[in-house]
């Protein structure tokens, strides 16, 4: 059963939202209006559109067209895992990209906890200047069972620490797909380097989705801050088993009645199922409505 967006509700999650007790979960949606300031080409976001772009401009077969981890994992066991990284970081740690609206509204709210399914690296831009933490899924690392990198943020560049020193009272972004660094990674000796981490292939979400399962892909602190929280899903279909495997386990001890809300016009029978069994109510309505944007372009880019 799906309801309308009213006031009230709009209401509901923006006081939810300011007071830490609703965590937006943001997916290829919000990146919709963001163009290349240079040739005015929309970033890759989606399913098909990173398919696309890692495959120079042109559709891969339609086998491999079914979802962006089956293309990556086919590059993969081609030109090597390096070439993956090279392609993300290449597109998403360019300067080139206009600021996506979602991403303004989400940084006047100023939230203490988002999660970002995306691989780009505006959430992260919203809070450069604010002392916060990064939390970037990473798959197949050699001598640790952990399946996440963290980093804090004290204002004036980041620092890798380890998992025991997570600070529950600062502001946490959560990127399980992974994302670049904006400026690198601050080293003890005061030199920066770029550092990134991708969940990007078939053989990477097994990885990454297998520790998640175990509780290894989310730091201590963060599963205590999390329980009891609400999720409001903007810009995300779950039309896909990746994408639906990993919000099931982050959404875990979420409140109940509802555990969240996703903004999904004509929600498809799987989304309906998934929303379900997760306890999500449906809200058929475009996330523009609820950020009062006019974007021009539609909300939801499928992940198709």
């Amino acid at each position: 059963m799906s309801s309308a967006l009213s006031p009230e509700l709009r209401q509901l999650w923006l006081d939810g939202i300011s007071a830490g007790s609703i965590v937006p979960c943001v997916g290829p949606g919000v990146l919709a209006d963001v163009v290349s300031t240079r040739d005015g080409r929309r970033i890759p976001a989606t399913s098909d559109e990173l398919i696309i772009a890692l495959n120079g401009g042109k559709p891969m077969s339609p086998k491999l067209m079914f979802e962006f981890s089956r293309a990556a994992m086919n590059i993969e066991l081609k030109r090597g895992r390096n070439a993956i990284k090279r392609f993300l970081d290449t597109t998403y740690a360019s300067d080139e990209w206009s600021r996506a609206a979602t991403h303004d509204w989400l940084r006047a709210l100023h939230p203490a906890y988002v999660i970002d399914i995306n691989r780009d690296m505006q959430l992260l831009d919203s809070y450069a200047g604010i002392p916060h933490q990064v939390v970037l899924g990473c798959a197949r690392l050699g001598g640790s069972a952990f399946r996440y990198l963290l980093y804090r943020n004290d204002g004036s560049g980041y620092v890798r620490i380890e998992p025991e020193l997570g600070d529950p009272a600062l502001p946490t972004l959560f990127k399980p797909l992974g994302a670049p660094l904006p400026g690198g990674v601050v080293k003890p000796d005061g030199t920066r380097i770029a550092e990134s981490s991708y969940i990007a292939s078939d053989a990477d979400h097994v990885d990454f989705i297998t520790e998640l399962m175990g509780g290894f892909a989310v730091p201590a602190f963060l599963k205590r801050r999390r329980e009891g929280l609400r999720y409001l899903l903007i810009g995300l279909r779950l039309q896909r088993d990746t994408e639906r495997m990993v919000l099931a386990e982050l959404f875990h001890g979420a409140a109940s009645e509802p555990a969240g809300w996703a903004l999904l016009p004509d929600a498809s029978a799987n989304e309906r199922r998934f929303c379900t069994r997760l306890g999500l109510q449906i809200i058929d309505a475009d996330f523009n409505e609820l950020i009062g944007a006019t974007t021009g372009v539609a909300e939801n880019r499928q992940l198709a």
